[in-house]
């Protein structure tokens, strides 16, 4: 039985085989290398959801294949929602430690200390888009604790825990990220839909 294809327009070959694990025997999953997809399409949106839908858009539109992506970041609430969808370059680069030291310097002798990470996930299916949304709340604290995850993690404690992200096993992170939470509702619903 030939398998319907999905899309998850990354060139991250962890996350699309990661994916593909939990959607087996339902769909195969392809990154945009597979498509032939060699464009850094540009996430010039205002909001996650729109930088999510601008990657979805741009597969189907080019590739006419089905398609989902993803686009998250870390919002402050003393900052006033920053770094949010310039998370990843917000020191200017895409350099995981600048952009950790100037939250950091930023944060400095604020009290609220109170943050989430955001995930919003955009699907193009059967000529309509869907939005699922994970949202993980937590609080930044004074510096940097943990060697392992990437981007915020070490500074990063989510609510109930004593542990920073970059503290926690993938596995463990895994089960109460951003992400995972945005994807359980993607897959629950790519699951009815079979």
């Amino acid at each position: 039985m030939m398998l319907p294809e999905l899309v998850f327009a990354t060139n991250n070959k962890h996350k699309t085989e990661e994916i593909g694990n939990l959607l087996v025997n339902q769909y195969k999953v392809l990154n945009l290398k597979d498509i032939g997809c060699d464009v850094d399409i540009p996430e010039t949106g205002d909001s996650f959801a729109e930088n999510a839908k601008l990657k979805t858009s741009y597969v189907t539109d080019n590739f006419d294949l089905d398609c989902f992506a993803d686009d998250s970041g870390l919002e402050i609430e003393a900052l006033n929602n920053e770094p949010g969808i310039y998370s990843a370059r917000y020191s200017g680069v895409r350099d995981d430690l600048k952009n950790l030291n100037l939250v950091l310097k930023k944060m400095e002798g604020e009290t609220n200390r109170k943050a989430h990470f955001k995930t919003v996930i955009s699907l193009n299916k059967g000529n309509k888009n869907y939005l699922f949304e994970g949202i993980v709340y937590g609080n930044i604290i004074q510096a940097p604790i943990g060697q392992d995850g990437f981007g915020y993690d070490p500074i990063f404690m989510p609510l109930g825990y004593d542990r920073t992200f970059a503290q926690m096993s993938m596995a463990e992170k895994n089960e109460i990220s951003h992400r995972a939470i945005a994807m359980k509702k993607l897959i629950a619903f790519l699951k009815e839909q079979v």
